[in-house]
């Protein structure tokens, strides 16, 4: 599945504007499912569990180096609670998430990525949430960057107050 969902990323500048919605909403929705697997962090890479605890919300999102419409995503959430993670977007998908040193290893229980896992690196300051997902899942991402990537998903998140 997680070829499936790269090959979609690979084929999305051929799609037509429906469609490209559609896939983009898919794959923001996968992404942010992984963003809510994500735990805590500070500066220096220390874990506070907790610290990510509450709902955010994208306000950036890009993909092969490409930022995606904020009405694709405007409406998504991610709920973080310790170690499980919740995203709403057109369906609800939930799962548990591990961390260690500003990596995650995110894995779906329920939803459209029951079963899958996707790796990704995180970086939390000022109240602000980065994630960015390798979504195949064969590595982890050397940096917050998408381009020449298509399989790279990146999302930045405000805390909702």
């Amino acid at each position: 599945m997680r070829i499936n969902l790269v090959c979609c990323a690979l084929q999305f500048t051929n799609l037509s504007h429906n469609s490209k919605t559609k896939h983009m909403r898919f794959i923001m929705f996968i992404f942010l499912l992984s963003l809510g697997l994500s735990s805590a962090g500070t500066k220096n890479g220390v874990t506070q569990p907790g610290k990510l605890n509450g709902t955010w919300a994208p306000y950036r999102q890009e993909m092969g180096g490409k930022s995606l419409p904020k009405k694709v995503f405007e409406r998504e959430r991610l709920i973080i609670n310790d170690s499980t993670y919740t995203v709403i977007a057109e369906s609800v998908d939930k799962g548990i998430v591990k961390f260690s040193n500003g990596r995650m290893d995110i894995y779906g229980t329920e939803g459209v990525n029951k079963g899958k896992h996707f790796t990704a690196i995180y970086k939390y300051e000022n109240d602000e949430l980065k994630i960015c997902y390798n979504l195949i899942g064969n590595g982890y991402p050397d940096a917050f960057e998408t381009t020449g990537k298509p399989a790279f998903f990146l999302s930045a998140f405000k805390r909702e107050k």
